[in-house]
């Protein structure tokens, strides 16, 4: 099997087009024992290079294998695979949890001379190190055993968590015939919903739950009935609500995870798994984040409520709702933006083609970075909307690879994410490359109309692309710490949200527009208006992530509680504290929560605004007047994304900007300066 699996081959790419749901379980264990015999050489070694950069090199190769599975689960989902990955998924996680509790691998790599290593070899052994303890490598008997049990759980509630969120999304259509109801629902998302009508053999529109067609119904439909059924249908998929109310339910799960994750936390010595969590993070401590989004919530909630109220006001006004509820806010948002600032989201997002976008955003990183992207025919695919890029250096030298995945599609998870593919890893005189996953969610286009974004949809590829770039442009050839790994959590978002910026630029909207038939770019007065409006709403917005970071940490502060709150309290009384729109009673968002429950997010999903105060910082460098950006682009490159996890990531920071970062940038940024 080792020589006909594609999974194991070794190779640049993974040989997607070949490989097949019964290929996983036979690599996975061939995969194992590889690596299972590549610990036992490094527990016996000596020395940097034969324990460390061995294991290291190990990881890669076991990694090789199960980040392709996990990445098809994702991006290319059938009954098959999801049953292959289910079967595997033990297996992998029993194997993670075995390595971790490896007591004569540890002593081997705390044994390892610390004198000539550099800096970033320094740091990965001693992530390493902790990443045993924190897996249980000082646990002796019972309690070892409970550890490694907890793991496996922990990781199929979480697989089982997202099929259930995906099933949920797949379950629910819409067909609708008559074309009254989709009265102010953009031509080009009708068009779309007829063509996922005709591909299931129906006449007429199909609303599905795909992010596109949610944002299109919500935002556009004139037809307040059919906003809120959309709306219900989302907002309780895999829940005890809505119209397949306890089908895909997500609440056992739920109270598992949060009993799990609790009692791994206790084995470990930690109050909670909020504890547990920050211990590898920038925060100190829960209460210290605790009061950073109160913060927030309190400067932003005057504005909010302003902002609410004016909206409630012009809904009665002009739109003849009485009562605004909350399937009618973007609906309502929308329209008033186009009064008050004479914007329609329609008409921007015909002036964005992809295809333009992606051209400037390549642009932009090559003037930045000094790096070329250029498409490149014969990788590899797993759907034929998949596209395969190169990342050149100055001199013409490959450097990196990119795939870019970015339209919705079923049996591909929502929303948008980076993954690794392939990590930078040098063997003796030969560097692997770095390459990276890019998938968004985009509406597709059609053969007279190539798909075309919104510009929150253009800021979205552009924050994807900030992650994909930490990966890409890494200098660092030690896996566990190049690139986005060793990355603190609360700072991984940094690159990210600091590309976004570029999305708002007056430049880059002209280079990348072109309006769909007149071939015209964004005029001026149109871009004076997008920057105008870009707080509209803010404070409300913000109050959101806030309410989503808040919950998640008091949700895992409340697992410490022998009989605390559940969780739909604890979602009261956090939007009691810092929301201004409270969706109904049934309203379960937690239960397709997947950042939290399913992701890497949990007890740390503040990450995104805590991040931002760095992101908002560095960007505040480029946006001064006669910025060398050329010059402030390497030094970024060199400081932060070249660097990765080899070194704190405050260091990187400081590196950049030269002083600590300044929490009064992100409070400008925001709008909520005093």
């Amino acid at each position: 099997m080792t020589q006909t699996n594609p999974l194991l081959d070794s190779g640049l790419l993974p040989r997607f087009g070949d490989i097949r749901p019964d290929h996983i379980l036979p690599a996975v264990e061939t995969a194992i024992a590889d690596h299972r015999a590549a610990m036992r050489r490094c527990a016996s070694a000596q020395g940097y290079d034969a324990i460390f950069l061995a294991k290291d090199r190990a990881d890669a190769a076991l990694s090789r294998v199960w980040q392709t599975v996990s990445h098809l689960v994702g991006v290319a989902n059938t009954p098959e695979l999801r049953a292959a990955h289910g079967d595997a998924q033990p297996m992998i996680d029993s194997y993670f949890a075995e390595v971790g509790q490896d007591r004569a691998l540890y002593d081997a790599l705390a044994a390892i001379p610390r004198d000539g290593l550099d800096e970033a070899q320094a740091r990965a052994l001693a992530l390493t190190l902790q990443g045993f303890e924190l897996s249980g490598v000082g646990l002796d008997g019972a309690e070892r055993e409970a550890f490694a049990a907890n793991s496996v759980a922990q990781g199929r509630l979480a697989t089982e968590f997202a099929n259930a969120v995906m099933d949920a999304t797949e379950a629910w259509t819409l067909h609708v015939t008559d074309p009254a109801r989709l009265a102010g629902v953009p031509e080009s998302d009708r068009n779309a919903m007829a063509r996922t009508a005709e591909e299931k053999g129906l006449d007429g529109w199909l609303i599905d739950l795909h992010a596109p067609s949610v944002r299109a119904i919500t935002g556009f439909a004139d037809d307040r009935d059919l906003r809120h059924t959309v709306y219900e249908a989302y907002g309780t998929r895999a829940s005890d609500q809505g119209p397949h109310a306890g089908q895909f339910d997500n609440s056992d799960r739920i109270t598992q995870l949060l009993a799990l994750r609790q009692a791994a936390a206790g084995l470990l010595g930690y109050a909670d798994p909020v504890a547990l969590s920050l211990s590898t993070k920038m925060a100190r401590d829960g209460e210290e984040v605790d009061a950073f989004l109160v913060d927030l919530a309190r400067r932003a909630r005057p504005h909010a409520e302003r902002e609410l109220a004016e909206l409630a006001k012009f809904a009665q006004a002009q739109l003849g709702i009485d009562r605004l509820e909350p399937w009618d806010i973007a609906y309502a948002t929308e329209r008033m933006r186009r009064a008050v600032h004479a914007l329609d989201e329609a008409e921007i997002r015909a002036h964005l083609p992809l295809a333009r976008i992606l051209d400037g955003l390549f642009a932009l990183v090559t003037e930045l970075y000094g790096v070329d992207i250029r498409p490149a025919d014969g990788a590899p695919v797993w759907h034929e909307d998949v596209r395969y890029f190169t990342v050149h250096d100055a001199d013409g030298a490959p450097i990196a690879a990119l795939y870019c995945d970015l339209f919705a599609r079923a049996g591909k998870r929502g929303g948008a994410w980076m993954d690794v593919c392939r990590p930078r890893l040098r063997e003796a005189e030969t560097v692997h490359i770095p390459i990276a996953y890019l998938v968004c969610n985009f509406a597709s286009g059609s053969a007279d109309r190539p798909a075309h974004l919104t510009h929150q949809e253009m800021v979205t590829l552009f924050h994807e692309m900030g992650h994909c770039l930490h990966h890409l442009l890494t200098q660092v050839d030690v896996p566990s710490v190049g690139g986005i790994s060793g990355v603190e959590w609360d700072a991984v978002e940094l690159p990210s949200q600091f590309m976004e910026n570029f999305a708002w630029e007056p430049a880059m909207l002209r280079r990348v527009s072109a309006h769909e038939e007149s071939g015209r770019p964004l005029d001026e007065a149109m871009i004076a208006r997008m920057l105008a409006a870009r707080r509209f709403m803010g404070a409300v917005a913000l109050l959101r992530q806030v309410e989503f970071a808040l919950f998640d940490l008091r949700l895992h502060q409340s697992a410490a509680q022998e009989d605390g709150p559940t969780v739909q309290e604890i979602v009261a009384a956090v939007r009691q504290d810092v929301a201004v729109i409270h969706p109904p009673a049934w309203h379960r968002f937690s239960h397709s929560f997947s950042h939290i429950f399913a992701g890497g997010y949990a007890a740390g999903y503040y990450s995104y605004l805590w991040a931002e105060r760095l992101s908002a910082d560095a960007f505040e460098a480029f946006a001064e007047d006669k910025a060398d950006r050329a010059a402030l682009g390497g030094l970024f490159r060199d400081h932060v994304l070249a660097r990765g996890g080899s070194r704190p990531a405050i260091d990187n920071f400081v590196a950049f900007r030269g002083r600590q970062p300044d929490s009064a940038a992100l409070l400008r940024a925001l709008g909520l300066a005093a």
